[in-house]
């Protein structure tokens, strides 16, 4: 029988043949390791790396070959992966893409990274973010990439002029360029969804709570939640069921509902599958490349026996200033703690207490965290929270009552990732609302909780975005994650765009 790796770079096998050709000792976990690193170090340009570190990395993958060798292997032994820098690694740095926590070394790992470690990962290293998760594009970040003495966004390996989504665009990037097979990411407001799409890959944002939030540096509590993020829906199936499961002794948000096995479905027919379809969803500044690939998507899903059902979600315009409240509120409180006393950043030079606090935060965080901080600070303060906080936390359950209400005329509901696809380095940095604009779509499904995902669907046919990436959104009901991987599977078994490169890589 002809193995995977007789006639294809380990770095062009998917997760699942990884696993595969490493229990068969087609390649051993060393060998594996070294490989990516490599990879990793000669695609340094892309600034995906802000942290590595070779010894950890080649000893974990020296464990995950003994066990194989002796028979224990684990399910996911000796595959290799990045983490995205907003979670916290005893073996990495982890700065959060901020110089406030510049050179953190965390006494323990967080839950995510700990439950994929027993499960047999091995980390390559930590990959850039916006600081703190807050953006659409990754050049928020304040950390400098590994081989470079400035700091740089991430760029996106289909056109290294363009951004790759935020907040986690080094874990799409790293992913997309072949550099890992997967990585770790978070999705606040839309962060695994929108960069996945905008970088051709595939990654999935599980029901909240599904994943522990222990170790996860907090942007905004109540929306935080962790996903995988990878080239199919297998990929991401095989990790999301490592990734989940209770973690009430670390986590008070973490859902009691076993671990699954997310594989289980994937193969399941999905004739007479419901597929809503919203309104608001392709209404105006929807650009025609994304409505175009995202209608042929939907066309397919019929062909496989898929029925297409209208619906309508009329609060979602919504869900922009409620998510622009909500979210900077929580981070207002969160990051309060960043304040030059226990850890972190302080500033050298102070008069009194109150002085260090000032330039401490001032030194420490950037732009747009500044920004969010204050709106937060003003929102949840005396004499506005009843009249922004409230009404958006009202706001906020009707968004996730129209849902439901539409998950009982369809199964599924789908639609674009995002209005365009991934936009110039520097096209919107002066714009903060027209970033805020990018997250329409996505937003939604967050402040209700759902589990939603993003597919390859299409490539950008207009002359000046030509041959880009475009994704289609899927969002399910709570805890029926297991149905969008099946659907996203079962798709990407007709289709081939996941499996399209970006060219060099």
């Amino acid at each position: 029988m002809t193995t995977p790796l007789s006639t294809r770079a380990p770095h062009d096998l998917s997760v699942q043949e990884l696993v595969t050709a490493l229990a068969d000792k087609q390649v051993s976990a060393t060998e594996l390791a070294q490989h990516f690193l490599d990879r990793g170090q000669a695609h340094s340009a892309l600034g995906v790396y802000v942290d590595s570190n070779p010894d950890a990395t080649l000893a974990q993958a020296r464990a995950s070959d003994d066990r194989i060798a002796a028979g224990n292997a684990r399910p996911l032994d000796g595959l290799p992966l990045a983490h995205k820098d907003i979670f916290v690694t005893r073996d990495f740095a982890t700065t959060a893409g901020s110089r406030m926590l510049r050179g953190y070394r965390s006494p323990f790992d967080a839950t995510v990274v700990s439950k994929l470690a027993d499960a047999g990962t091995v980390t390559l290293g930590k990959v850039n973010c916006d600081e703190f998760a807050m953006g659409s594009s990754n050049e928020n970040t304040a950390v400098a990439p590994l081989g470079s003495d400035t700091v740089e966004p991430v760029r996106n390996p289909w056109d290294t002029t363009r951004i790759p989504g935020g907040s986690s665009g080094g874990s799409a990037a790293v992913v997309a360029a072949r550099l890992a097979p997967a990585a770790t990411g978070t999705d606040t407001g839309g962060s695994i969804r929108q960069p996945a799409a905008f970088c051709g890959i595939t990654g999935i944002k599980p029901t909240y709570g599904r994943a522990s939030r222990y170790g996860m540096v907090a942007f905004a509590s109540s929306l935080d939640q962790a996903g995988p993020m990878a080239r199919s829906a297998e990929d991401c199936a095989l990790l999301l069921s490592a990734m989940c499961g209770p973690d009430p002794d670390r986590d008070s948000t973490s859902l009691d509902a076993p671990a699954e096995n997310y594989l289980r479905q994937l193969n399941d027919s999905i004739e007479g599958l419901r597929i809503g379809v919203p309104k608001e969803f392709f209404g105006e500044g929807l650009s025609d490349d994304v409505r175009a690939s995202v209608d042929a998507a939907l066309k397919q899903y019929e062909q496989l026996g898929a029925k297409l059902v209208p619906i309508a979600l009329p609060r979602t315009e919504l869900s922009i200033p409620v998510y622009y409240i909500i979210a900077p509120a929580e981070a207002s409180s969160n990051l309060s703690r960043f304040d030059g006393v226990k850890f972190g950043h302080r500033a050298k030079d102070y008069g009194d207490l109150a002085d260090m606090y000032k330039k401490t935060r001032a030194e420490g965080f950037g732009d747009e965290v500044k920004r969010r901080i204050m709106i937060g600070t003003y929102v949840l303060s005396h004499g506005y929270y009843d009249a922004y906080y409230l009404q958006a936390q009202k706001i906020r359950r009707m968004i996730a009552d129209d849902f439901q209400n539409a998950f009982k005329e369809c199964d599924v509901i789908a639609g674009p990732v995002a209005p365009t696809v991934a936009w110039k380095i520097g096209e919107k940095s002066d714009d903060p609302v027209a970033n805020y604009l990018a997250d329409i779509f996505t937003l939604s499904g967050s402040l209700a909780g759902l589990p939603g995902m993003s597919i390859p669907v299409g490539f950008a046919k207009a002359e000046a975005d030509k041959g880009l990436p475009i994704g289609m959104q899927l969002l399910g009901n709570y805890l029926d994650e297991a149905r969008l991987l099946n659907a996203a599977h079962r798709f990407q078994q007709a289709t081939d765009y996941h499996l399209a490169k970006p060219a060099g890589f």
